[in-house]
């Protein structure tokens, strides 16, 4: 099997360099070309067809998130962001980057080698087995606000790679009436409150980056912090989130498994969970819990999917009770907690 093709593209020409080296130190990775700007990676795109290109968020003549929405309509490239903690980022994601990594503070070359062994190669693995564009979102079904009383009902969902579109596409879709949802997105620290900020602008329910004992309520969506373990907990009739430093759990800290197994504890079948979008297995596990503890589970079909890794898992182990493209997952989960007692 041949090495996978990067371009890189950054404004620095020792950013890049360094970059470069520590890619071509995985014997499944090939730079075949580096660019200081978007003019530049145009060229190298024609004439190197790389496989995956890493992109700088801020770069001079054009920014990378002005630079993906010309290039994908043309050159579908499955693409990385590297970018500072900035909200920005999440436009890129919009523009059809499939991920991205924190680019680190410290930029030392060891520390940089470092980052690049573990967080950017995997990254990089993933994106060159997405093939971007291949989806076409339709209309879906209309969501319609009920006026119910969920207050005993908790909903959960968790994603990875895709999950930040995939999410909001979901949640821009509830009514305040939505029962009280709780969240895990595969995200660096820092991010996720950004992420959650945003969504709390463009969509009608209340979202926020959950804190140690937030209340779980109707109308409210908590996302669990990008380092932190998230789960769920009931007393007295009453749902809040537990939020603790811990140890990375399907190889993910927050991790969907620990959340989906606390709401199979907590909430059982007054639970409704959604496994999206998402390389590797976790939150299948958690799932599966949740479906054996009486609670309906949804998972995003292939289709819809940016990876299809953890739905699968979930879905070949029995956890799925329903495979639902994205656009109908809203519809799909209102309709189940409306058939609930």
């Amino acid at each position: 099997m041949r090495p996978i093709k990067v371009l890189v593209v950054d404004d620095s020409m020792l950013f890049r360099k360094i970059i470069s080296y520590g890619l071509d130190q995985d014997n499944d990775i090939k730079v075949v070309a580096m660019a200081a700007d978007p003019f530049q990676a145009r060229d190298m795109i024609l004439r190197f067809e790389p496989d995956v290109m890493t992109l700088d968020v801020e770069m001079p003549r054009m920014n990378g998130i002005d630079f993906l929405k010309k290039l994908m309509p043309q050159y579908p490239i499955p693409t990385v962001m590297i970018s500072s903690l900035n909200e920005t980022v999440f436009d890129a994601m919009n523009a059809g980057a499939v991920d991205f990594v924190n680019k680190p503070a410290d930029m030392s070359a060891e520390k940089l080698a470092v980052w690049v062994k573990e967080e950017l190669v995997a990254k990089i693995k993933i994106a060159s087995t997405v093939q971007v564009g291949k989806y076409q979102k339709t209309e879906g079904a209309k969501v319609a606000s009920t006026g119910r009383n969920y207050r005993n009902k908790i909903l959960a969902m968790g994603a990875s790679t895709g999950g930040t579109e995939a999410i909001a596409e979901v949640v821009s879709r509830f009514h305040p009436d939505i029962p009280g949802t709780v969240i895990v997105q595969h995200m660096p620290p820092g991010f996720t409150r950004m992420y959650a900020e945003r969504l709390d602008k463009q969509c009608s329910v209340s979202v926020k980056e959950a804190e140690n004992g937030d209340l779980v309520e109707q109308g409210k969506v908590l996302i669990a912090p990008g380092d932190r373990q998230m789960r769920l907990v009931r007393s007295g009739g009453i749902y809040r989130v537990e939020i603790k430093e811990g140890e990375k759990v399907s190889g993910h800290c927050p991790s969907v498994d620990v959340l989906f197994h606390s709401v199979a504890k907590a909430a059982a079948s007054d639970a409704v969970g959604v496994l999206m979008t998402g390389m590797g297995a976790d939150g299948a596990a958690g799932l599966l819990a949740m479906r054996k503890a009486g609670a309906k589970t949804v998972g995003q079909d292939e289709k819809s999917c940016v990876v299809y890794g953890m739905p699968k898992v979930a879905y070949d182990i029995g956890a799925v009770t329903y495979r639902v493209s994205l656009e109908n997952i809203a519809s799909k989960v209102y309709n189940i907690f409306n058939s609930m007692p």
